[in-house]
């Protein structure tokens, strides 16, 4: 495994443009009542009061995909963890418009929330065009490396789902091979087709949007944990 401190850092900008004062008003008053402990172990009664199946999601931008898993399986809890606080606002702007009690939020590294769930906690963790830190240089900072997916096969039950999409070719050719090499994932992929066409159960993002509309091609990984 990698040196925990490394794995652990965060890079990247943890705001952007200034907050609206509506926007400002929503974080104040919803964030504290969905916002995952700061403190102690974590699990599905912590969050949400009860035994239910729990899943992640790691960076989710402006939280479609999120919102969508969650309205989909309204009886399943879902984390999102996201540093950039716009993103946090659009997460929030999604759980008031659709009403959903079984989210609850992070702001800040995915990585702090996964150790403090117990092992086996989760029946899936997604990780939606992460950044592809696309310089050679700068390889450690993908969450797609061992250390990181060490944490993530211990935090999944056996038979959960690690989903990825990108659109970045070098991130998705170095996912490939980090995945390749490990033995406790299991690729469900059985053509060509089934990483090039998302899934019926994969709400399509912004970003999606906008990476086709620029002429990318998106490709959607599925792994099991053995």
């Amino acid at each position: 495994m990698n040196d925990p401190v490394t794995i652990r850092r965060l890079y990247g900008r943890r705001q952007g443009h200034k907050l609206r004062a509506g926007q400002a008003a929503l974080v104040e008053a919803l964030l504290p009542r969905i916002a995952v402990p700061e403190t102690g172990p974590l699990d599905a009664a912590t969050l949400f009061g009860d035994e239910r199946p729990l899943q992640l999601e790691i960076g989710f931008g402006a939280g479609e995909h999120l919102a969508g898993q969650a309205a989909a399986h309204p009886d399943t809890g879902f984390i999102g963890c996201e540093p950039f606080l716009n993103g946090v606002v659009g997460a929030l702007n999604h759980v008031r418009d659709g009403d959903l009690s079984n989210v609850r939020l992070h702001m800040g590294d995915a990585l702090e929330v996964l150790e403090r769930l117990p092992d086996a906690a989760l029946s899936r963790v997604y990780l939606l065009h992460p950044d592809p830190w696309p310089k050679a240089r700068h390889a450690k900072r993908r969450m797609v490396n061992h250390g990181p997916m060490d944490m993530i096969a211990r935090k999944l039950m056996p038979g959960g789902e690690f989903r990825l999409g990108t659109d970045d070719p070098t991130y998705c050719r170095w996912a490939m091979m980090v995945m390749n090499q490990r033995t406790d994932f299991q690729w469900l992929a059985g053509s060509a087709a089934d990483f090039l066409s998302r899934p019926a159960d994969w709400p399509e993002t912004r970003y999606e949007r906008k990476a086709r509309r620029q002429g990318h091609e998106v490709w959607y990984f599925r792994y099991a944990r053995r």
